[in-house]
């Protein structure tokens, strides 16, 4: 297998950068200055026992540029805005030997929220699901910072909606032999349910930051989120993972640890506007809750608001955390 990772971000860059260390042939695509700075200097991937390395991972800048072939495996790793437009392009790609990418070639979902994979399967035949625990990093461009030891990372795979295949159990044996834990599982959307309702939490995270005073309050807050999420989930017969499967599955396999000079300041949503980016996966995981709290009839306020303000602090340029605890507050509903 050729893993081709489709956005070498945080996740994709770690996961594509621990993949080629492991021997496993890789090729990242990514677009700008961060393309430019892999290609002209390779990643470097900074991990808390490894230090920082430089590795020679093949780059390119777009499906245009590489020759697909019948043994290339697409793990998608773009935010979830950007999914259906991504996969449009690379879908209708030939494959060497005949035939199309979209009707050949297995595409993984490596990404937060749960409308990826169905998304996906619009388009492309084989679609696996990856529930990504993986605190990452990626702010500069060719850079990227795995936090977490003695593994970077839980990367539970599945087949999209179900099932395990052969495909997803050599995916799962690559990754596991590339420093994650990677069980193929033959419910990982009810996982990937589960992630979403921790991911309800990032949006607090960007609009106010970890740090500063109303904290304390500002957890209830996601503890608010989060409840609205499960009545929605329970209310449509979703199912999800609880915190204490995943405390299970984690152990003492993947914990945060300290980086000299590489403190981790933020996740996902956090990153995105401190890279400057005008939109966020807010829709999708925020907005996923809202959506199925109009369909059950259920009102989710929490959720609506956290994902106006993420969604208009990308669109406004906003720096993450420019907002206090207490202005956050005092828009918030009562319960």
């Amino acid at each position: 297998m050729r893993y081709v990772i489709i956005g070498a971000g945080a996740v994709g860059g770690t996961i594509g950068g621990r993949l080629f260390e492991s021997g496993r042939e890789t090729v990242l695509v990514a677009r700008g200055a961060h393309y430019r700075a892999l290609r002209d200097g390779g990643l470097r991937l900074t991990t808390p026992q490894e230090g920082t390395r430089t590795l020679s991972v093949p780059a390119v800048d777009g499906p245009q540029a590489l020759p697909l072939r019948p043994d290339d495996v697409l793990v998608l790793a773009v935010k979830s805005q950007d999914t259906a437009a991504v996969l449009a392009e690379w879908g209708a790609r030939p494959v060497e030997g005949g035939g199309l990418a979209a009707d050949l070639l297995p595409v993984v979902c490596a990404q937060n929220a749960v409308e990826n994979e169905r998304v996906a399967l619009r388009l492309f035949r084989r679609v696996y699901g990856m529930c990504v625990w993986l605190p990452a990093t990626h702010l500069d461009p060719g850079e990227v910072v795995a936090h977490c030891a003695p593994l970077s990372g839980i990367l539970t795979v599945g087949r999209y909606p179900g099932g395990v295949d052969r495909t997803i159990e050599q995916i799962a044996e690559d990754l596991s032999a590339s420093c994650f834990h990677a069980p193929a599982v033959p419910d990982v959307m009810r996982w990937k349910y589960g992630k979403l309702l921790s991911n309800l939490a990032n949006a607090v995270e960007a609009v106010v930051g970890r740090e500063g005073s109303g904290q304390r309050d500002v957890q209830e807050l996601c503890r608010r989120a989060r409840a609205e999420g499960e009545a929605v989930l329970t209310a449509a017969g979703i199912a999800f993972s609880d915190p204490a499967e995943r405390a299970e599955v984690l152990g003492d396999r993947m914990r945060v640890q300290p980086i000299a000079g590489a403190e981790r300041r933020g996740g996902s949503t956090w990153q995105s506007l401190a890279r400057g980016a005008r939109t966020t996966e807010s829709d999708y995981l925020n907005g996923e809750i809202a959506l199925l709290g109009r369909q059950s009839g259920l009102g989710t306020p929490v959720n609506d608001l956290l994902q106006r303000l993420a969604v208009g602090f990308a669109r406004e340029g906003r720096a993450p955390g420019s907002m206090t605890a207490h202005e956050l507050l005092a828009l918030m509903p009562p319960e």
